[in-house]
């Protein structure tokens, strides 16, 4: 039920936030590790990350305006591939805040970093975790991902994407990799 209380309050507060300028503004939203996000170790589920992750990048879709299209059309927003890199624990009321920005682009998915900084204490602004994040949005109807370019000039956007970084392409060989075994025997039967 936690979750829902999230989601609610990440579209609440969406306007008070103010709008975002995509491709360079970055969403924060500001968190707290409550005791339902713990696992047997004490410290937030891997999990969860996964989680929060999908509230940032609503946030990003919400306050770039694009939401509205986004229901307009009855696109779904489809993830191809995360990596995370946990970095630090976040425990039990630790403070702490979800960047997500969008790093660049193809013609029909999206790269976003996701950082979980945490907020206060003695490592005040050092990385929790660190993800990439491959994905688009798809049109049940035309049986196929929208093009980021229309995306883009429905919010207002004509710019192109940024080279990707040395993390990024290695982020998209990686993915591309486990597609193509993923399309062969599962694990190599």
């Amino acid at each position: 039920m936690n979750l829902w209380f999230r989601l609610l309050w990440v579209l609440l507060t969406a306007r008070r936030r103010g709008a975002l300028a995509l491709p360079t503004d970055v969403s924060r939203l500001a968190f707290r590790v409550w005791p339902h996000d713990l696992d047997l170790s004490v410290h937030m589920n891997n999990g969860r990350y996964l989680t929060l992750m999908d509230l940032g990048r609503l946030d990003v879709m919400v306050r770039s305006g694009l939401w509205r299209e986004v229901f307009r059309h009855h696109w779904t927003p489809i993830a191809s591939a995360i990596t995370v890199r946990f970095q630090r624990e976040l425990r039990l009321l630790q403070r702490f805040r979800l960047e997500t920005r969008l790093l660049c682009w193809d013609e029909t998915l999206v790269v976003m970093e996701q950082i979980f900084v945490l907020d206060g204490g003695p490592r005040d602004g050092q990385a929790a975790a660190r993800a990439l994040f491959k994905g688009g949005l798809y049109d049940r109807k035309e049986k196929k991902f929208v093009e980021i370019a229309r995306l883009m000039s429905l919010i207002g956007v004509s710019e192109i994407s940024p080279p990707a970084t040395p993390e990024v392409e290695a982020f998209l060989h990686t993915d591309d990799r486990l597609k193509q075994a993923g399309r062969g025997n599962p694990l190599g039967a």
